[in-house]
């Protein structure tokens, strides 16, 4: 797209980065769990990180969803839910298919374009249902407002209105309340690979690692 820069392209890609790495881990640490991708979008993860026997699930909006499974048809061990990712329908029916298998949620470049509180509803919807991993990104304020004022210019969405921004883990945590225990807060760019990056965008990433501008989170909702 004309006025992507070798940034923008590749903080998309770290974030797929990223995610295959949490997605991975779980995985490995509970191989009997399953993904639930909340925005899942034309993600194509599944064929990335699945270890052959994990359940999958995407939550989307029901004209995506009827326009992923035109082009990626669910394979046996995934299932296409359309709806709302802050409507608790899709959490009821998982828990029904499975009621006790951990589960790792995932909500990859998706609670920007909402305001906090209902961010921490759809956290606080998630307790109390079993073993629940959430991984997200996000950025801090000041991050927020770069994003807003050059990174949705850059790949024309500077419409786009963007509130949802973390600059504690902890203190989100203690927003949503309850037995909310943080696994992981990292720098965006931390686990990524800058060999053979180009020197302002190498730069870039290393400045926005130092602010914590862009951040992963890892969070468990028991």
């Amino acid at each position: 797209m004309k006025g992507q820069s070798e940034y923008t392209l590749l903080a998309s890609a770290s974030r797929s980065t990223n995610m295959d790495r949490y997605i991975k881990d779980f995985l490995k640490r509970k191989p009997d769990g399953v993904i639930v991708q909340l925005g899942c979008g034309l993600e194509t993860t599944f064929y990335r990180d699945d270890n052959g026997k994990t359940h999958w699930y995407g939550v989307d909006l029901p004209n995506v969803i009827q326009y992923r499974k035109s082009i990626m048809p669910e394979s046996e061990r995934e299932n296409y839910i359309a709806g709302d990712a802050f409507d608790p329908a899709w959490l009821k029916q998982v828990r029904d298919e499975v009621p006790t298998a951990p589960v790792l949620i995932t909500a990859s470049g998706l609670f920007y374009y909402f305001e906090e509180d209902k961010v921490l509803s759809l956290m606080r919807m998630l307790q109390n249902n079993g073993d629940i991993e959430i991984v997200f990104d996000t950025v801090n304020k000041s991050g927020m407002s770069m994003m807003r004022k050059q990174y949705m210019k850059q790949i024309h969405h500077e419409d786009a209105a963007m509130f949802f921004y973390v600059d504690s883990a902890d203190e989100l945590a203690a927003k949503i309340g309850g037995g909310v225990k943080v696994l992981a807060e990292e720098k965006y760019y931390s686990h990524i690979d800058k060999s053979g990056i180009g020197f302002s965008t190498k730069l870039t990433m290393i400045g926005s690692d130092l602010m914590k501008m862009v951040k992963m989170i890892h969070l468990e909702l028991h």
